[in-house]
């Protein structure tokens, strides 16, 4: 069985529908409340248990009523949780979203415990990065964890994976530790200090980030698929057609079906395809985790028989 480590952040959002936004002052009545787990790297530690694989999550959170929201997660999802630690010195990670009538939202996050993370936290879990044969990391924790996480997995020889989500400019010494970056369009750009809109193509921008030394360049297009360039790979991987309920956490479920493709065995190509049905798929359904697919639910989606 393959093992993936994720390195990376756990939080709760916390989701309220209102009529109108408010203003300063006011109190207003609001519908549809809910919360749950999220974070990306949760969610991706999620996502390699569905498929599969031996996963485990390096995450801080708190002594508080939300560090149950990812206890319970855990031991329902068969994530291994003994390189996650608690904290009193910080809350567990939360994001309140409000939404209006039409869908448009504002969110305000506070990742808590996971700031708490550095090298020194993630030096902690190397007994287990040192056995695992991927290791994955994203961005909302510190980049100093996500940095060492990076150069532990590489230097043991597993493949390294680093979703920069959410994006900021990098020290130049993290690339060549990484194996295989997964940014989107807009997450390119601010990697390379552009706005996230920036006209300048796509595949150049790539190209600049494997000069600084990333073994692979994936960059996700959504609905159109994959840019997969590498020493070898210069390609589009197309996406699959499906009915788009909620595109939320398909980045998170591209990634954790790359990884697990990647570890059994498949070529690179066939490895981002299996993503992009991952990704397509959490297209299918709303919320995040039930969105997160299983094998079999890609088998009876796509007719992937693997």
């Amino acid at each position: 069985m393959t093992r993936i480590t994720v390195v990376g952040s756990f939080a709760v959002g916390l989701t309220i529908r209102t009529p109108e936004m408010p203003v300063f002052g006011q109190t207003i009545l609001g519908s549809d409340f809910d919360f749950g787990p999220g974070g990306k790297g949760s969610n991706q530690a999620v996502a390699v248990a569905r498929l599969g694989c031996d996963s485990s999550l390096v995450t801080c959170i708190g002594r508080d009523e939300l560090a149950a929201v990812a206890d319970k997660l855990y031991a329902a999802e068969g994530v291994d949780t003994a390189y996650l630690e608690r904290t009193d010195q910080r809350p567990t990670g939360a994001g309140i979203i409000v939404l209006n009538a039409e869908g448009a939202n504002f969110i305000i996050l506070d990742m808590g415990a996971n700031e708490l993370m550095d090298a020194a936290f993630v030096d902690r879990a190397q007994e287990r990065i040192l056995k695992s044969d991927i290791v994955m990391a994203v961005l909302e924790i510190p980049v100093t964890a996500a940095h060492r996480a990076m150069e532990i997995g590489k230097a043991s020889g597993a493949r390294t994976i680093l979703n920069p989500a959410p994006a900021q400019i990098l020290p130049e010494t993290v690339f060549p530790h990484v194996d295989y970056l997964t940014p989107n369009e807009s997450e390119l750009r601010i990697l390379l200090g552009l706005a996230p809109d920036d006209a300048t193509g796509t595949r150049d921008l790539a190209l600049e980030l494997r000069k600084r030394g990333v073994g692979t360049v994936v960059v996700t297009l959504g609905e159109k698929g994959a840019l997969v360039l590498s020493e070898e790979h210069d390609v589009l991987i197309p996406s699959p057609k499906v009915d788009v309920v909620d595109t939320t956490g398909a980045g998170d479920a591209f990634n954790g079906g790359f990884a697990v493709a990647l570890g059994d065995g498949r070529g690179l190509e066939e490895a981002v395809a299996y993503g992009a049905k991952c990704g397509a798929h959490a297209c299918t359904r709303l919320g995040v985790i039930p969105s997160l697919a299983t094998r079999s639910d890609i088998a009876k989606l796509f007719g992937d028989a693997n």
